[in-house]
């Protein structure tokens, strides 16, 4: 199967002049914070759709996530939206950073403007990562930030490198027709949990555990 057939059917209906957010990460697990931030970035950043683009590793973790397979059911079973779907499209790429799978995507999809979405702890980070200076570069950024992560986010080498890029908060609305290089960091709501605190408290076992799902043990935390 091309590049582009295997984009088409993991990310179905899209369409060239669409916005299509795009929050790329372990999700090990998915929780509640995921889906607060996503429907935050629909409103705010005048996204027609949003993918969670759930990755086979992180190259900047250590230890290794669940199974694909079973964060991408949890994920699946967390949402219930109808513009926020669940995408394994990198292991079918056989992409493993962010840059790699933006140029696939946009090659598979030259009309379709792609707008990448982050965590502002990610953003603190984002030096880091593999060719960062190229995603900022073809693509708009949106970085919604977390509880307690805001000050470092904003004093990071990305944010201080691309300041002349940052667009007010109160523009956010443009951002998925933006051109890049262009990032807006919003303060929003969210809510205060980690996949990290999930699985220290054991509600994330692994599959040779007795694990709870998710959405059921946040619904009882």
């Amino acid at each position: 199967m091309c590049i582009k057939a295997r984009v088409t059917h993991h990310l179905p209906h899209i369409r060239p002049g669409q916005s299509v957010g795009l929050l790329g990460g372990s999700f090990d697990p998915p929780h509640l914070g995921h889906v607060a931030i996503s429907e935050a970035a629909l409103r705010r950043f005048g996204l027609d759709q949003l993918f969670w683009l759930v990755s086979p590793g992180n190259p900047l973790k250590e230890n290794a996530p669940a199974a694909l397979d079973r964060r991408i059911e949890a994920a699946r079973g967390m949402l219930d939206h109808p513009r926020i779907k669940v995408s394994d499209i990198e292991a079918h790429l056989g992409t493993r950073y962010t840059a790699e799978t933006l140029r696939a995507l946009r090659r598979a999809h030259p009309g379709v403007r792609f707008v990448w979405l982050m965590g502002a702890d990610n953003l603190a980070q984002f030096h880091r990562w593999k060719d960062w200076r190229e995603i900022l570069e073809t693509v708009p950024v949106g970085v919604l930030a977390r509880p307690g992560d805001r000050i470092r986010a904003r004093l990071s080498p990305a944010a201080r490198i691309y300041r002349h890029a940052k667009m007010k908060g109160r523009a956010s609305q443009q951002l998925g027709r933006a051109k890049a290089p262009a990032w807006c960091f919003l303060n929003v709501p969210m809510v205060d949990l980690s996949s990290s605190e999930i699985r220290a408290r054991g509600d994330w076992a692994r599959e040779d555990q007795n694990a709870t799902d998710p959405a059921q043990a946040e619904k009882r935390a």
